[in-house]
C-alpha cells in the first residue's frame, strides 16, 4: 500500500511542452489541490494513521445535513467536492494541523515520480472483443452471424458448470485504475498545476488522487 503523501486533483486534459534542450514532452495537466486538512487519524485513537483531505467546492443544495454538520464542526466553509483519507505514517501525520491548506508545490517537484488513481471512463455493456480484446471468429468459409461472439463457455460433464471469472461480455470501465511511476515534468506553483508525462485515468474534469510513487524515486541530480 502506498503510504506516501499526496493530493486530490482534477484532470484538465492533454497538451505538449518543449524542454530546454528542444525535446517535445506529451503531458497530462492535473490541477492538484489546494486541499484542506479536515481531520487527523491517529494510531492510538483510531487504530491507523491518516489525514483527511477535502478538495474543491460543492453547491450548498447538494449537501445533506450530516455532511453539512461535519464540515461546520471541523471549521470548513462550504462543502468540499471530494473528501478522501490519505494513509500516512504517524510521524508524518503529526506534522500537519487541521485546517491547514496543502498545494501542489508543497508536495511535488520536477523530476519526481507519482502514482495517480482515478475512475476510468465508463463504456457501458460491451462485447468480448472490446472488453477483453478477443480476436473474434473467422469471417469466411461459411461463418454466419458469429464474427464477434465469444465462443463456447461450457465444461461438459466434468465439472459441468462455467468457471467463475470467465471472460464474457459485460460492464466495461467505470472502475478504479492506478497508473504508477508517472514522471512530473513541470510544477506550475502559481496556477496549482502538475504536468505529468503519460496518460491519467478518467475523462477531462475527472477527480484523481496524486501520491508520491511507492516503487520509484527520482534520480539524484
Amino acid at each position: 500500500m502506498n503510504t506516501n503523501l499526496g493530493l486530490i486533483g482534477k484532470k484538465l486534459g492533454n497538451t505538449q511542452i518543449f524542454t530546454e534542450d528542444g525535446e517535445v514532452r506529451r503531458v497530462t495537466v492535473v490541477a492538484a489541490g489546494p486541499c484542506v486538512v479536515l481531520a487527523k487519524r491517529t494510531q492510538d485513537k483510531h487504530g491507523y494513521s491518516a489525514i483527511q483531505l477535502g478538495f474543491g467546492e460543492r453547491k450548498a443544495k447538494g449537501v445533506n445535513k450530516p455532511d453539512a454538520g461535519y464540515f461546520k464542526k471541523v471549521g470548513v466553509e462550504g462543502a468540499p467536492a471530494l473528501v478522501k483519507e490519505i494513509r500516512l505514517p504517524q510521524d508524518v501525520v503529526d506534522g500537519y494541523e487541521v485546517g491547514q491548506t496543502l498545494s501542489a508545490s508543497d508536495i511535488f517537484e520536477e523530476g519526481a515520480f507519482v502514482d495517480i488513481s482515478g475512475k476510468s471512463k465508463g463504456r457501458g455493456f460491451t462485447g468480448v472483443m472490446k472488453r477483453h480484446n478477443f480476436s473474434g471468429y473467422k469471417a469466411t468459409h461459411g461463418a454466419h452471424e458469429y464474427q464477434r461472439h465469444g465462443g463456447s463457455i461450457g465444461m461438459n460433464m466434468t465439472p459441468g458448470r462455467v468457471f467463475k471469472g470467465k471472460k464474457m461480455a459485460g460492464q466495461h470501465g467505470n472502475s478504479k485504475v492506478t497508473i504508477q511511476n508517472l514522471k512530473v515534468v513541470k510544477v506550475m506553483a502559481d496556477e496549482g498545476l502538475v504536468l505529468v508525462e503519460g496518460s491519467v485515468p478518467g475523462p477531462r474534469g475527472g477527480l484523481v488522487t496524486l501520491r508520491r510513487a511507492a516503487k520509484k524515486k527520482a534520480k539524484a541530480s
